[in-house]
């Protein structure tokens, strides 16, 4: 898809007859490049004056913790399940209208609609093409640490949201003495740790560090840009190692801009938005009517694989997979 600058024409607004103040701060766990685009357009839409603040999602969901009732964020827009949900657990966020629940769909819209997921990503393995064929590999991610032959050949980033959120749902799936033995399995292959640079990784791949590496599936999307020898492989339906997991964005209670974020919530959801998180990230989108790049799964065939999962279950394992890690002296 060619299309890597948003080019916005309507924005499916919520609140638009409330009164709304002309400045909105927003607490980003996502970064700058998959942010401010989007940022730009809704200010040019709306003259509404939008304040980031970067970080990770550790750092913010902390800051707000900290803040309490005198935050200055009006909305938070996290990037995994893991922290979103361990804010709405505390109470954090106010609850969504249908206005802005509606279009979006329910695979991963929490129950409680206290935030809305603005795109999916799924869990998967990168091979290199030149080195392992894809009937060599396990049907199930539990498997992995079976496989031997590609002794000090894996890559891994242990200290990236997504992949402890994996871990997490591997907890609430298989149990903390199934997870410690899959991680002393994996640690017992010497795997390569690229701590959050799943881009690295990548990269050391296709200079032959690593023959696999467990990563996001855009990853793979991005460096096929590139005409790198490496694709995808899915793991069997069903399984924790095809795990989806979403982005999304909060109201905070605590803000004093209500009407203003829920506009800029409308805004994520739109579909000019939901095109441009696919053409520059591909990311899969959460509305409908969206063309997908042929080199990606149909986002209807793609959801049989990932595990059906309670999104709630991630926060609440979050710190038992970083003791985990820690225990095996990984974080």
């Amino acid at each position: 898809m060619k299309r890597t600058v948003l080019a916005v024409t309507a924005l499916l607004l919520a609140g638009t007859s409330l009164a709304q103040t002309k400045t909105l701060t927003v607490y980003s766990g996502r970064a700058k490049t998959f942010v401010d685009p989007v940022v730009q357009q809704f200010e040019r839409q709306t003259g509404i004056k939008v304040n980031v603040r970067y970080g990770t999602d550790a750092q913010l969901v902390a800051a707000i913790r900290e803040e309490g009732s005198r935050s200055p964020a009006d909305v938070y827009w996290g990037n995994s399940v893991g922290a979103l949900g361990e804010l709405a657990e505390e109470g954090k966020f106010t609850k969504l209208g249908a206005a802005l629940t509606r279009n979006v769909s329910d695979d991963y819209l929490p129950d409680s609609r206290t935030w809305l997921p603005t795109t999916v990503r799924f869990r998967t393995l990168a091979y290199n093409t030149g080195k392992i064929k894809p009937d060599q590999l396990p049907d199930s991610i539990m498997d992995l640490p079976k496989m031997t032959s590609l002794k000090g050949r894996i890559g891994w980033t242990v200290s990236y949201p997504s992949f402890q959120d994996f871990l997490g749902v591997m907890i609430a799936q298989q149990g903390e003495q199934k997870t410690r033995a899959w991680i002393e399995g994996m640690k017992a292959l010497q795997p390569k740790d690229y701590k959050t640079s799943n881009v690295g990784m990548l990269e050391a791949m296709r200079a032959g560090e690593i023959d696999v590496a467990l990563t996001n599936h855009y990853y793979i999307q991005r460096v096929n840009r590139l005409s790198y020898p490496i694709d995808t492989y899915f793991f069997k339906n069903g399984d924790i190692g095809n795990l989806g997991n979403a982005t999304g964005a909060g109201i905070l209670k605590t803000s004093k801009n209500q009407a203003s974020a829920a506009r800029f919530l409308s805004a994520l959801v739109a579909k000019d938005a939901q095109t441009f998180f696919l053409s520059v990230n591909f990311e899969y989108p959460v509305i409908g009517n969206i063309l997908q790049p042929t080199t990606m799964l149909p986002y209807a065939d793609v959801i049989k694989r990932s595990p059906k999962v309670d999104p709630t279950v991630m926060p609440k394992n979050i710190e038992k997979a970083q003791k985990l890690l820690r225990d095996a002296g990984l974080l």
